[in-house]
């Protein structure tokens, strides 16, 4: 799926693998494993003089971010998303996915969850009835947290599934997305080429 690039730039090198290496070790005298992904990017943050990796990602939306084809096999010549022009909304939204365009976890805020139940409602075809059994199979086949059951109620709560009141059959409603899901949905799908 979209992944959001986060340069790192710095104006003397040197100076900036001082600092690291001084954090390594520090770590290492204290008897500290080697660092997780996550404390790693926070080192690099904090050698580039930001207070953590996440000062970094933020002043790296604000600066006119790009987003990087999901794979090599992108469409050769096609230029990256600009995330500028999309919505915070959309933005976090899109950063819920994987390379693959998996739901990668449940968004604690309901606009970006609502958001995110949009892509998982284009994976169901419109006319058809479905069996629970099917619409888990669905489900889990676009997300990796192992929960389909809430996504399930998530999208029944958003009506964009329609069911039967002993759930034994469900739909796709008919929805014309808000120009915000449209945009979101445009993004999601370029990440997926």
């Amino acid at each position: 799926m979209t992944r959001l690039l986060v340069p790192l730039t710095t104006p003397d090198v040197s100076a900036f693998t001082k600092t690291l290496k001084s954090f390594l070790d520090e770590r290492h005298a204290a008897g500290k494993p080697l660092p997780s992904h996550v404390e790693l990017l926070n080192l690099l943050a904090r050698a580039a003089g930001l207070r953590n990796f996440a000062t970094l990602k933020a002043s790296a939306l604000t600066a006119a971010p790009r987003v990087a084809p999901a794979s090599p096999a992108a469409v050769p010549g096609e230029s990256a998303i600009d995330l500028s022009t999309l919505s915070a909304t959309v933005r976090k939204a899109l950063l819920q996915f994987d390379e693959s365009g998996r739901l990668v976890r449940l968004p604690n805020k309901l606009s970006v969850q609502q958001m995110a139940m949009w892509a998982l409602w284009t994976h169901f075809a419109a006319r058809r009835k479905y069996t629970e059994k099917e619409v888990n199979a669905i489900l889990n086949a676009h997300h990796t947290f192992g929960d389909q059951a809430t996504l399930r109620r998530e999208l029944i709560n958003m009506k964009l599934l329609g069911r039967k009141s002993d759930c034994s059959e469900y739909w796709k409603e008919p929805h014309r997305p808000t120009p915000e899901v449209q945009a979101f949905l445009q993004s999601w799908r370029a990440g997926l080429r």
